[in-house]
């Protein structure tokens, strides 16, 4: 076995009970007394999340803000997070931007654990939120003539790691180093989607991930692709695969609009041979981020 998509298909057999989703989606969802909750966990590891000697402030940020990007992928609302840390010699720093980011989307810290170690650091986060609506959206619900939708560009976090490496302070930074979770587009628009997730290792790939999860194919439009305006065009394919951008991607029955503000980037056609089109053609290469 070897790769993160062996690992998890192995996972999926024990992964047997129906709020699991198949390990499939972006988190759990388990109907609990009259809630439903929505519960995820992401890992960061130092070297492939966040840059060595980087701020452990804005770590911590884009910890917890990764976490509430996977619940607002499901139109929830955030109910707290456990921590799990590994100590450090800047704890200070990594409490003070934790501190920052639990008071600005007002999410309470309730838990979790405390270790040490030498070598690379690899933090973790729970994140449980309220369903805010049912059916609670997954990816894999979009059929053949729906829309597809994007929140917002992608791209902005390439630039912005690619600033923070060469010490360009010149270049904002802030995608990368501080990410937004979409949480109230999420509301606003879970209970009209047909599916939807959150772009994080790379639009084409979590795009294919979508469509495979839904049966169909969808063809994307290079042109009407969101991107932020100091991306130079010929670094469009690196955009699209790169990731870390944590906008929303989500398909929408035909002719239904959006009640926020969202760009039509393409449409599902039935099932093919790629799940992903680009322009008409399959993609070349990697479509995004893949742990090896």
């Amino acid at each position: 076995m070897s790769g993160e998509a062996a690992f998890i298909a192995a996972l999926r057999g024990l992964a047997t009970h129906p709020a699991a989703r198949g390990l499939a989606d972006d988190c759990a969802v388990l109907p609990f007394g009259g809630e439903t909750l929505v519960l995820t966990h992401d890992a960061m590891v130092e070297g492939v999340h966040w840059l060595a000697g980087q701020d452990p402030a804005d770590v911590a940020w884009k910890l917890v803000a990764t976490n509430l990007s996977d619940l607002a992928s499901k139109g929830a609302e955030p109910v707290g997070v456990l921590l799990g840390y590994a100590l450090d010699y800047d704890d200070t720093r990594f409490l003070e931007g934790l501190r920052d980011v639990l008071a600005e989307y007002d999410v309470p810290l309730l838990g979790g654990d405390t270790t040490g170690g030498e070598g690379r650091r690899t933090l973790g986060l729970t994140a449980l939120g309220r369903a805010t609506c049912t059916p609670v959206p997954s990816r894999s619900g979009a059929r053949a003539s729906d829309t597809l939708w994007l929140t917002g560009p992608v791209g902005a976090a390439m630039l912005g790691f690619e600033a923070l490496k060469a010490g360009d302070t010149t270049t904002d930074s802030g995608a990368f180093r501080r990410p937004v979770p979409r949480l109230a587009e999420g509301r606003a628009i879970a209970p009209r989607v047909t599916a939807m997730m959150d772009v994080s290792d790379g639009l084409l790939i979590d795009a294919a991930r979508m469509a495979q999860a839904s049966g169909v194919t969808f063809a994307i439009d290079r042109a009407a692709i969101p991107l932020p305006a100091d991306l130079p065009r010929h670094r469009i394919d690196e955009a699209v695969r790169w990731g870390d951008d944590y906008e929303l991607l989500f398909a929408l029955p035909p002719g239904e609009m959006p009640p926020i503000k969202a760009h039509r980037i393409g449409h599902a056609l039935p099932q093919g041979a790629a799940a992903v089109l680009l322009d008409g053609a399959a993609p070349a290469g990697k479509l995004g981020y893949l742990h090896d």
